[in-house]
C-alpha cells in the first residue's frame, strides 16, 4: 500500500482544502506521484470527475493540482444536503439515494467498505 498523509483541521473553512492543493502541486513539481483523497464531503459543490461520477469540487480542484485525472474515488461518499435535516448521497459517483442524519449514521458500515475500496484503487 502506498504511503499517505493526513491532514486535519479544528474546523470547517480552515485552510486544510487550499493546503492539500498546494501540497498536491507541490508533490507534484518534485516528480512524485500523489492522489487527493477525501473519504466523506458535505458539499453543494460538486464537479464530473474525468471518470464520469460526482465528487467534490474541491477534489477535483486537488485532482488538477496534483496534475492527475480526477476519479470518484477521490471522494467516494458526497453528501449534498437537501433540507435542514437530510441529505443526497453520492457513492462513487452515483446517486445512492437520501438521508436523514439519523439514517445516514446506520449507512456508514456499509458506505465504509466502498471507502476503502476507493483508497486502495487511488493508493
Amino acid at each position: 500500500m502506498a504511503r499517505a498523509i493526513m491532514l486535519q483541521g479544528t474546523g470547517s473553512d480552515v485552510g486544510k482544502t487550499v493546503l492539500v492543493a498546494g501540497l498536491c502541486r507541490l508533490a507534484s513539481n518534485r516528480g512524485l506521484r500523489v492522489r487527493p483523497f477525501k473519504p466523506q464531503n458535505m458539499s453543494n459543490n460538486a464537479a464530473v470527475s474525468d471518470d464520469g461520477g460526482e465528487i467534490g469540487r474541491a477534489q477535483w480542484l486537488q485532482a488538477m493540482a496534483a496534475r492527475v485525472p480526477s476519479s470518484v474515488h477521490m471522494n467516494p461518499v458526497l453528501l449534498k444536503p437537501q433540507s435542514d435535516n437530510g441529505s443526497q448521497i453520492v457513492v462513487q459517483g452515483h446517486v445512492h439515494g437520501q438521508a436523514r442524519a439519523r439514517d445516514y449514521q446506520r449507512l456508514k458500515p456499509e458506505l465504509l467498505g466502498r471507502v476503502l475500496e476507493s483508497f486502495a484503487i487511488v493508493g
